[in-house]
């Protein structure tokens, strides 16, 4: 191998991979010849384009950037760019074996799990919601199939009892970010030989949905605490709320935090909201939940404390 740059094409769109991005760029060994992004969106109520993190990097650097709609329509862009290598970090579409096959060094992907265990877009989620003790960060080679390809290496991390994807996604960005340039050099340099995965320990984790937040609290405590801090930020945790002193049919009741030590309490309706020892909690299909913040539909998100302080109304609802 020449004692020249790798050109290199990074694909990616949200916070995660930018600092994969980044760590490329501050490292000699690579030259980013374009990052390849999801085309922006229009988001709030005044549908304004929202530019992603990825292609905010981008420009910083006065990198050349492509948005197409469909990744599979651009392999004659990529051809003519002649990578070397395309580095891939949450991008956001499939990308076709026709693209896959055009870098000497293939496409390498920075998956946000230990594979082969959670394939698929939920993965930073899915150890929070599962119970898992550990989670990481793998680094393979991509194939035709959704996150299937031989590995390069894996890193893991232990989940702390209050992670939630929030500060489990600033975690494994930075461990992503400082494994991919160490692991690059070494696979490029021909020190590191992808090992195939290993199906039966598979599963697939679809990409979620607004919906998939609302709570079934027939569920156990313990299953519910989880999937409020796996779905923190994003769907958030919630139930529906009814109340005539908030002059309200229906309200959407966010749950944002919870006591981790579920209650031994089960004399109450399931879903319905009670003071125990001056605080708010709610009962579940088994146990009880202590709940430390939440927010109504239109409000900010408050400690219970507060919240209580005009809300005594809601006490005996129930959550639906």
């Amino acid at each position: 191998m020449e004692n020249k740059p790798i050109r290199t094409i990074f694909m990616g769109t949200p916070e995660f991979g930018a600092r994969a991005l980044e760590a490329l760029l501050n490292s000699d060994f690579f030259d980013i010849i374009a990052v390849v992004t999801q085309p922006d969106k229009k988001v709030g109520r005044g549908l304004e384009p929202a530019t992603s993190a990825i292609k905010k990097v981008a420009q910083k650097y006065q990198l050349t950037i492509c948005q197409p709609e469909k990744i599979r329509h651009e392999v004659t862009l990529i051809r003519e760019l002649k990578p070397d290598l395309i580095v891939v970090a949450a991008y956001g579409q499939i990308i076709p074996i026709s693209i896959l096959n055009i870098p000497q060094y293939g496409c390498i992907n920075v998956h946000g799990s230990l594979l082969p265990k959670y394939r698929g877009a939920a993965c930073l989620q899915a150890p929070i919601l599962h119970g898992e003790k550990y989670s990481g960060v793998t680094i393979m080679k991509m194939d035709e199939n959704l996150d299937t390809g031989p590995i390069l290496v894996k890193k893991k991390i232990k989940l702390t009892k209050d992670e939630t994807a929030s500060s489990l996604h600033d975690k494994l960005a930075e461990l992503g970010a400082k494994l991919l340039i160490k692991t690059l050099k070494k696979y490029i340099k021909g020190g590191l030989r992808p090992k195939k995965q290993n199906s039966r320990y598979a599963s697939y984790v679809k990409m979620l949905k607004k919906e998939d937040g609302h709570i079934n609290w027939h569920q156990s405590a313990e299953e519910i605490e989880r999937l409020i801090r796996a779905f923190n930020p994003w769907p958030g945790a919630y139930g529906y709320l009814t109340d005539e002193g908030l002059k309200i049919n229906q309200v959407l009741f966010k749950l944002w935090a919870v006591r981790p030590q579920p209650l031994k309490i089960n004399r109450y309706k399931i879903g319905q909201l009670f003071i125990y020892e001056n605080a708010l909690a709610v009962q579940c299909g088994q146990n009880a939940l202590v709940i430390i913040k939440l927010q109504l539909e239109g409000r900010k998100v408050m400690e219970v404390d507060s919240f209580l302080c005009g809300n005594q109304s809601i006490i005996g609802n129930i959550l639906k």
